[in-house]
Parts: structure tokens; C-alpha cells; sequence
């Protein structure tokens, strides 16, 4: 297990988890947000450090206003494996 998967909350683990069953989307932007089933994350700080550690990326690039679905990284899939 790596360490970044220590680190992580049991929140920020059912985040990766809900995008790796194909139910979360990204909004564009540096400081993108997460949605879970059509509806936003409560923890937008939380997405913020797991797109950053690249464990979590939109499947393509979008606009501000736009939203797209989310996957996870290899390091993501790895974190919550």
C-alpha cells in the first residue's frame, strides 16, 4: 500500500470509490468540484488534494461551466484496491 493510501479519510476513499463505480463528474477548472450522482460533494477541499495528488482527473477538458465524468488515476485505483 502506498502512503498516500494511508493518508487518506475513509471520506476521501468513498469519493474515489463513488468515481470508480462511475457515478461522479468534475467540473472544469484549476479547482475543480466533485458531483456524486448529479448532486455536489460536500468536501470540495478534499477533491481539490485528490485531483492534485493525481488520484482522481476529468476524462477530458472542459470549460468552467461545464461538467464531465470523472475516472480515476492508476494511483487512485491503487489507493483504494
Amino acid at each position: 500500500m502506498t502512503s498516500i493510501a494511508q493518508e487518506l479519510s475513509g471520506r476521501a476513499k468513498a469519493m474515489l470509490r463513488a468515481v470508480a463505480a462511475g457515478r461522479g463528474q468534475l467540473s472544469g477548472g484549476r479547482e475543480p468540484d466533485l458531483y456524486v450522482d448529479g448532486l455536489p460533494c460536500c468536501d470540495q477541499m478534499v477533491t481539490h488534494d485528490l485531483v492534485h495528488a493525481g488520484l482522481l482527473r476529468a476524462r477530458r477538458v472542459v470549460g468552467l461551466n461545464e461538467r464531465v465524468d470523472a475516472e480515476l488515476t492508476d494511483e487512485g485505483r491503487a489507493a483504494i484496491a
